[in-house]
């Protein structure tokens, strides 16, 4: 199963958070078939600058973190942008990367790791759960 790594995921597995469940810990340990979006660069880049986010580690750091889980990085498509505005708009989600994110996995069959349940409200699959 390839897979696309919320912004979160990636955070928390750095910094060894325990909200991280066992499974998405292996997952990730595992460095198979991890995608992360350029889209979560974005959010943290914009976070980091607007003081809403602090890095335990240079960004440099953070991108060689990914290297070394062994992560592809996910471009944004033309096709990524118009299927997100195609995506409905609930209430209960507009956070405009998750919706970049949602794009991505649909148009590149990718299931999203993320304790997020708001991504339950779309056409895709969310892993977090430690049931397999």
């Amino acid at each position: 199963m390839k897979l696309l790594l919320d912004t979160h995921v990636l955070l928390w597995y750095l910094l060894g958070d325990s909200r991280l469940t066992d499974r998405v810990r292996e997952i990730v340990d595992a460095k198979t078939d991890l995608h992360f979006s350029i889209a979560s660069l974005w959010e943290i880049s914009i976070k980091v600058n607007l003081g809403k986010l602090q890095l335990n580690r240079s960004f440099q750091e953070l991108l060689e973190e990914l290297d070394f889980i062994n992560a592809e990085f996910l471009q944004i498509s033309i096709e990524d942008t118009q299927t997100y505005m195609n995506l409905p708009l609930l209430q209960q989600h507009r956070d405009p990367f998750d919706r970049m994110l949602i794009a991505q996995a649909i148009n590149h069959s990718l299931a999203i790791v993320s304790s997020d349940r708001a991504f339950d409200h779309y056409e895709i699959q969310r892993v977090w759960s430690e049931k397999l």
